[in-house]
């Protein structure tokens, strides 16, 4: 480098200067692309270039000397700086390279950033520049800069950072020596290889043609910096070549890099080569093809793809009966089909809903011989028990026989898992002589699931129940809306609402699918639903619905289920012929007690598959040609009973009463726990997770035990002395509800009295703070649990005494059922 620190302006241009700089202001920004610049245009006043500039940092190229460089002014501090510069006479700032910008290639940007105040995160060699032209733009509200590089600079230290950054600079020039041999020789090589770019990219024409007329071939370093200028090398490459004084030197790497642009421009040549011979190829293909197509149409070998598809439509209607709604939409359709061609994106789209309005099954029906004989035998086959329901469903096959129309009705069939919802689903259909068809509603959030999406979306289907025609291809198929209770809302509409217009009789004779956009008659559908509970329900599906209860089996039941229906399956199902396995019934009770007591048989299954499953294990492995399971091997094969009597419980004690209670899986029975802490004050504390309601029933009995404490002075004494705390176990499971008032109030009094309850007993009623016994719900459910649980006796509300008489006999059989009013008749029957 050069310890010159200043340069005069060349002699022509010091006379010059105030007509170049009037040349300037008329000029306007120019060609980005135009990367020479008219010296004239360059005017540095009569005086040496400023010690001191400000600094501009390029972001992704640096700049150099001879060249242009339009820069966006987006920021306030560049625009000061931009604006200072403008206000000296000599218009001039120093540019320079982001070190970020030189460790990667990136592509080049007209944008700039301002110096950072750190000097390591910039290049120190740049240009000094001059500002050109300086131009608002209104619509961006950026200023767009024109600034002309003059020489090579370094900068020596920042001077300030704040509001721009100013540095201290000296100026670097190359020597005045004559060319050398060897430097013209890499002079013409880097024309040579300007020119083999032009060969394979037409845009370097130009740029050789300026390098020839501007005389560039004499002045080898302004060469090597604009054949740099013109590579797209990384940045870091070109700051290198900025940054290379000794004129050889910096041809030498200009000659790589131009190498290395020749390779690239080779390797686009040869992919533009195989693209073009590709797109040849197709087009050919496709003109060829198209020949041939009209020569099988002349000779009647082949018909156009869209009258093809037209006589495949057309062919369909003939064994349909459309509406007249549907029957114009589809000639509409089948003419804009005719004028489309088949490559374009609306053929696709019209094929396709074409197709579905075609193969919907309009006015085609399933062929029904309904007995009640025949339905009475299917639902006995695929059922065991559950006579009420059966009961029920033959009531409603009666009535649609009579008027010859199963069309108007909704049945909802309500109960916990695993009681044969769906199988029961699936037994009417089979009844009824019809398709069926199942789909699963929980989950669901978008109402489009239900009505189908409009046409305009991109993949558009129709809803579930166009869906379930076209697979049933009937239209009074039975069709089952699973898990209706777990439909819920989101920003996609809520599909509850919209199953409204689907299971309404009034409304669903003219069911209108988005998709379709043409009605659709749904009235001869015969929609079956399920739910666990019915809380969850919306009330207006819950009004057009008619209910039919499961509540869930009893031992004896699921005996006879295991025997007929899930041990032959699961044998059947593992490949192990009858007799290899033999459950025996001692076993099979207590399977079904101390390891599947919920409501339905999905558990009892599930531990069945097991018991086969490591009896298959038996076989193979120890050769055993029948495996017989007998309650000692129960625990062997399943391990510990799940369900176990509690010790604690075996012998009836004071402040502990057995209540039945209703969850949505089904009746289950639960025990109040009272204890006392003598701490010489009243007092009452629940605990077990209960519910607002079901603290609100322990304040009642606890309020009314008191009251009738007043006439007896030991037993007042001890409230007014005791602490109560009331539990109800299972502490980990919430509860609520008011149907354990009196199971509570019993618990207190028989502690307060010390006195146990009578073995074997288990109620359920509201009380409230008269002493009067409410009715509560779940009747059928409360007794099967306490069935379930061995009970001898209950007690239930005088005013439940029809729900409970309405129950099965082999129900009610072997429980001993009293019906109260007051809370004084359950002391009375219930304690010692």
């Amino acid at each position: 480098m050069t310890d010159q620190t200043d340069r005069r302006a060349e002699p022509d241009q010091a006379d010059g200067g105030d007509e170049a700089q009037d040349r300037q202001d008329e000029s306007g920004l120019g060609d980005a692309a135009e990367p020479i610049v008219d010296e004239e245009k360059l005017v540095v006043a009569k005086q040496v270039y400023p010690q001191n500039l400000p600094v501009i940092v390029l972001p992704h190229r640096p700049a150099f000397p001879k060249t242009v460089a339009p820069l966006a002014v987006d920021s306030e501090p560049l625009a000061k700086l931009v604006a200072q510069a403008l206000e000296s006479r000599e218009h001039l700032v120093a540019l320079v390279l982001s070190r970020d910008s030189a460790d990667e290639a990136a592509p080049p940007s007209d944008a700039a950033v301002v110096v950072p105040a750190l000097p390591t995160e910039f290049h120190r060699v740049g240009v000094v520049a001059q500002i050109l032209k300086a131009e608002r733009d209104e619509e961006s509200g950026r200023t767009m800069v024109l600034l002309g590089a003059l020489d090579r600079l370094e900068l020596v230290r920042v001077l300030q950072s704040e509001p721009y950054p100013v540095a201290e600079v000296k100026y670097l020039y190359e020597p005045d020596a004559p060319p050398s041999d060897e430097i013209k020789a890499y002079a013409l090589a880097v024309i040579n290889s300007v020119k083999d770019l032009i060969q394979l990219n037409p845009l370097f024409k130009e740029e050789l043609n300026l390098l020839v007329s501007q005389g560039h071939i004499a002045e080898p370093g302004r060469l090597a910096d604009y054949a740099a200028y013109l590579t797209s090398a990384a940045s870091g490459e070109l700051q290198s070549v900025l940054e290379t004084l000794d004129v050889r030197a910096r041809l030498e790497k200009v000659v790589g890099l131009l190498k290395h642009e020749l390779d690239i421009s080779k390797l686009q040549a040869k992919i533009r080569a195989q693209i073009d011979e590709r797109v040849s190829k197709q087009q050919r293909e496709f003109f060829l093809h198209e020949q041939l197509k009209a020569i099988k149409r002349e000779l009647g070998l082949e018909t156009d793809e869209k009258e093809a598809e037209a006589a495949r439509f057309e062919e369909r209607l003939k064994t349909r009966t459309l509406s007249p709604e549907a029957e114009e939409r589809v000639q509409e359709e089948l003419d804009k089909l005719r004028l489309l061609e088949p490559s374009s994106p609306e053929f696709a789209l019209t094929r396709n809903y074409l197709d579905w309005l075609t193969i919907l099954p309009w006015g085609v029906h399933s062929e029904e011989e309904i007995t009640l004989a025949v339905a009475r035998k299917i639902l006995n086959e695929d059922h065991y028990g559950l006579d009420d329901v059966k009961s029920r469903i033959l009531e409603f096959i009666a009535a649609g026989l009579m008027k010859k129309s199963f069309g108007g009705s909704i049945l909802c069939l309500v109960g916990p898992p695993g009681v044969g919802k769906t199988s029961i689903g699936r037994s009417i259909a089979r009844s009824l002589r019809r398709q069926f068809y199942r789909f699963s509603l929980g989950g669901m959030r978008d109402e489009a699931e239900i009505k189908g999406h409009r046409r305009t979306y991109i993949g558009a289907m129709p809803g579930k129940f166009i869906q379930a025609l076209r697979v049933c291809k009937t239209s009074n198929p039975v069709i089952m809306l699973d898990e209706i209770d777990k439909v819920g809302a989101s920003y996609r509409g809520d599909p509850a609402s919209a199953l409204l217009e689907a299971l309404d009789p009034e409304q669903n004779r003219e069911f209108l699918d988005h998709y379709l956009d043409v009605r659709f008659d749904l009235s001869n559908v015969l929609f079956v639903c399920t739910a666990n509970q019915p809380d969850t329900i919306p009330a207006p599906l819950w009004d057009r619905m008619e209910i039919i209860s499961l509540s869930g089996y009893i031992l004896e039941e699921k005996l006879e289920i295991a025997r007929r229906y899930l041990i032959p399956r699961q044998l059947d199902e593992h490949g192990m012929g009858k007799g290899r396995v033999t459950i025996r019934k001692t076993a099979l009770r207590e399977l079904i007690d101390g390891y599947a007591r919920e409501a339905g048989v999905r558990g009892l299954e599930h531990q069945i598959k097991k018991i086969v499953r490591k009896a298959a294990l038996k076989v193979l492995e120890e050769g055993a040609a029948k495996v017989d399971v007998g309650p000692a091997e129960l625990e062997k094969l399943l391990g510990r009973r799940v369900f176990s009597p509690s010790a604690a419980y075996s012998k009836p004690r004071p402040g502990v009463v057995m209540g039945l209670a209703w969850t949505s899986l089904g009746g289950d029975t639960l025990f109040v726990e009272a204890t006392k802490i003598n701490s010489g004050r009243a007092g009452l504390k629940q605990t077990g997770q209960l519910g607002k309601v079901m603290v609100e029933s322990s304040e009642i009995a606890y309020t009314y035990v008191r009251s009738l404490a007043n006439d007896d002075p030991e037993c007042k004494r001890f409230f007014e002395e005791h602490f109560i705390h009331l539990h109800v176990p299972a502490g980990a499971t919430p509860k609520d509800g008011p149907s354990a008032g009196i199971t509570m109030a019993s618990a207190l009094y028989t502690l307060a009295r010390n006195r146990p309850i009578k073995p074997g007993f288990a109620m359920t009623g509201e009380l409230n703070l008269s002493g009067q016994v409410m009715p509560v719900g779940g009747i059928k459910e409360k007794v099967i649990a306490a069935k379930r649980a061995k009970v001898k006796s209950l007690i239930l509300p005088k005013a439940n005494e029809g729900d409970y008489e309405r129950l099965p006999d082999h129900v009610k059989r072997g429980l001993k059922t009293y019906f109260v009013e007051r809370f004084e008749e359950v002391v009375e029957i219930a304690l010692r």
